[in-house]
């Protein structure tokens, strides 16, 4: 198999994975009284994701060599994905999912910044084109991703402020 083949591989199993965690911590937030900030926007998300990976599937030829630094890069990506996810805990989902009340994560990397997964996910969609020579793939995606994260961000920073502020209303 491929090196392109088997690092595709590892990602969709990944992703599958965080994807099958994100849904059950959806449902426990909403168990618990948190409601979606931005149900119509998510699935232009799972249809960008699933687009970039399988523009990669069929325009990069399966034997095209990586580049090896860019793709250590993004394997360091997906520590930092380990570690946003591990910070957030159960909040951690796909979705902007708002628990009324809850404070802000400042632990692990929100410490530093305020969106710290969405800039990781940024660096992702370009890097894995880019470590296989994919330069049209990878501007064509990060441009369509950070369109919709440049509304994402906006909607949950709206969310989250207005949950705080209704919280100090009703305490």
């Amino acid at each position: 198999m491929s090196i392109l083949y088997s690092v595709l591989g590892v990602v969709v199993l990944q992703r599958g994975s965080e994807l099958a965690l994100a849904a059950h911590n959806t449902r426990s937030l909403r168990a618990s009284g948190a409601i979606e900030a931005d149900r119509r926007g998510y699935p232009w998300f799972v249809v960008l994701h699933a687009s970039w990976l399988a523009a990669l599937a069929v325009f990069v030829p399966a034997d095209r060599a990586p580049n090896w630094p860019l793709l250590v890069l993004f394997a360091a990506l997906q520590l930092a994905r380990l570690w946003i996810i591990a910070s957030l805990g159960r909040r951690w989902t796909t979705r902007v999912i708002v628990l009324r009340g809850a404070p802000l994560v400042r632990r692990g990397p929100y410490r530093w910044l305020r969106h710290p997964n969405y800039a990781t996910v940024a660096v992702e969609v370009a890097t894995l084109p880019l470590a296989f020579g994919a330069i049209a793939i990878a501007v064509v995606f990060s441009a369509a991703n950070l369109a919709l994260l440049a509304r994402r961000i906006a909607i949950e920073d709206h969310a989250l402020a207005a949950s705080a502020l209704a919280q100090r209303f009703w305490d």
